[in-house]
């Protein structure tokens, strides 16, 4: 049974940090592409990042680049994502995903998601 359990978030004013993190089991997670998505009330969720597991390139949103990284311990079975400069705007449930697909940008091609964990951004 795949597991993916987010952890890390809560409330931080506009400028501060916080990391994310996201343990798998279940799986052969070396072989998965990991990324992190977000939502918010009445809208879609959102791409935020990717981890790759071909070569593990990164990709960013544009509304995170800059500000966010993320990473991946293989031997902790884990993803991480570090966030800094926080905005109000990037206030937002995060979920962690992972796919053995090829389809890194869109929800639906994820096979494995968290339950997610809320990011609050206050000013």
């Amino acid at each position: 049974q795949v597991q993916l359990v987010e952890s890390g978030g809560g409330l931080v004013q506009a400028g501060g940090s916080l990391r994310l993190s996201c343990a798998a089991s279940g799986l052969t997670f070396s072989v998965y592409t990991m990324a992190w998505f977000r939502q918010t009330s009445g809208k879609k969720r959102e791409f935020v990042s990717v981890s790759k597991r071909s070569d593990e390139c990164t990709d960013y949103s544009d509304s995170v680049k800059g500000r966010f990284t993320i990473s991946r311990d293989n031997a902790k079975n884990t993803v991480y994502l570090q966030m800094s400069g926080l905005k109000l705007e990037d206030t937002a449930v995060y979920y962690c995903a992972a796919t053995f697909g090829n389809y890194y940008y869109t929800p639906s091609m994820y096979e494995y998601w968290g339950q997610g964990t809320q990011v609050t951004v206050s000013s």
